[in-house]
């Protein structure tokens, strides 16, 4: 047992009870008209050991939904959908927050229920495919976003967050990178805007700093997260110069509860972020050689410094119960993230319920 990944530690607003989190991961499990369900109170409730929970990716507004059946926080019957799952995991002493993440353009209109056109900083097509329930669909090519509708879009962050709030959540965070929509305005590839918003590594980082400033302002910048992915080409995304993007971005940001960052196998990038950056930083390690994150690589990002606390994914959709199993020494049920997502991407496998997966 580490003893290290359960060490209390304070983000911003929040003060966690231990230093494992648990990493947002899409499970589309809401309802067509973006309500949280039920099985998504019990799915988070069982995990509500973990110092924090970041929720799977919520839309900020319609027009930000990629996916069917994910869920958004737009609406008051959104937010109040999202109450029960909020309440469940404070029962259980845990602290979650709820990520916003607007898909940009990624997903397809056939998708989900308002068949919008997707925007983009630029009307450039993503190289891939969505999934739907009949087989593969290309990304059809985004409508650009004027100016004005970018300060929409910005404004559309802060009023989700403070619903976020209204529904329990004891946080947000943003999600600028895996492609989508922040990190489309970051990357060159995805960005051929000649105005304040493209170009320059300046300016491409303008519109992330305006919704993470919007949303600080909301809520208090001791309540929010941001989630970046250095180097990461998920969803066609060519970022240019990583390093000076985000020593700009970190550079220019509010003083945020937290720095998460999905590590793109370069971990000298991350020592370079950790010494810039003098706030907390959450770390999603890169899995090495296939293995997922565990308590020993976990407890390595921590004794080394360039993290505060260290984000699990698959395992924790195999163990609902992680933490206490990391505490004692106790066996993982199997990871493989394989036995968790369809195979042929159509969608997610139901994730086991804690009698399923077997209690510690």
């Amino acid at each position: 047992m580490s003893e290290k990944l359960f060490e209390p530690v304070t983000l911003g607003k929040l003060a966690l009870s231990n230093r494992v989190v648990m990493a947002p991961m899409s499970r589309n499990r809401a309802t067509a008209e973006g309500l949280a369900t039920d099985l998504m109170a019990t799915y988070y409730g069982q995990r509500a050991g973990a110092g924090l929970i970041i929720t799977e990716g919520a839309q900020p507004s319609a027009v930000g939904q990629g996916f069917g059946n994910s869920p958004g926080l737009h609406t008051q019957e959104q937010a109040e959908s999202w109450k029960p799952v909020t309440e469940a995991v404070h029962a259980a002493g845990g602290k979650i927050v709820v990520q916003l993440m607007h898909a940009g353009r990624i997903g397809h209109p056939s998708l989900y229920p308002s068949g919008h056109q997707s925007v983009a900083p630029s009307a450039v097509a993503a190289a891939g495919q969505a999934y739907g329930p009949e087989g593969p669909l290309d990304y059809p090519e985004p409508r650009a976003l004027t100016v004005e509708e970018i300060a929409e879009v910005v404004k559309e962050h802060a009023d989700s967050a403070e619903l976020a709030i209204e529904a329990g959540f004891d946080g947000v965070e943003i999600h600028a990178g895996n492609g989508f929509l922040l990190h489309q305005f970051l990357a060159e590839n995805s960005n051929q805007r000649t105005d304040q918003y493209g170009g320059s590594v300046e300016n491409r980082v303008r519109f992330a700093i305006e919704v993470i400033e919007a949303v600080s302002e909301r809520i208090g910048a001791d309540r929010v997260g941001v989630r970046i992915s250095p180097s990461n080409p998920y969803n066609d995304i060519v970022e240019g110069d990583t390093h000076a993007l985000y020593e700009a971005l970190v550079a220019a940001l509010p003083p945020v509860a937290f720095l998460h960052i999905l590590e793109g196998g370069n971990r000298d990038h991350i020592a370079a972020l950790r010494a810039q950056w003098t706030g907390t930083i959450i770390l999603c390690p890169h899995p090495e050689n296939g293995v997922p994150v565990n308590a020993e690589i976990a407890t390595e990002a921590l004794e080394t410094g360039v993290a505060c606390a260290v984000a699990f994914g698959s395992a924790f959709l195999a163990n609902p119960d992680l933490t206490e199993r990391i505490r004692t020494g106790a066996a993982l049920a199997d990871a493989d993230q394989s036995k968790f997502y369809g195979g042929d991407h159509t969608g997610y496998t139901d994730y086991p319920t804690l009698a399923e997966a077997g209690a510690a």
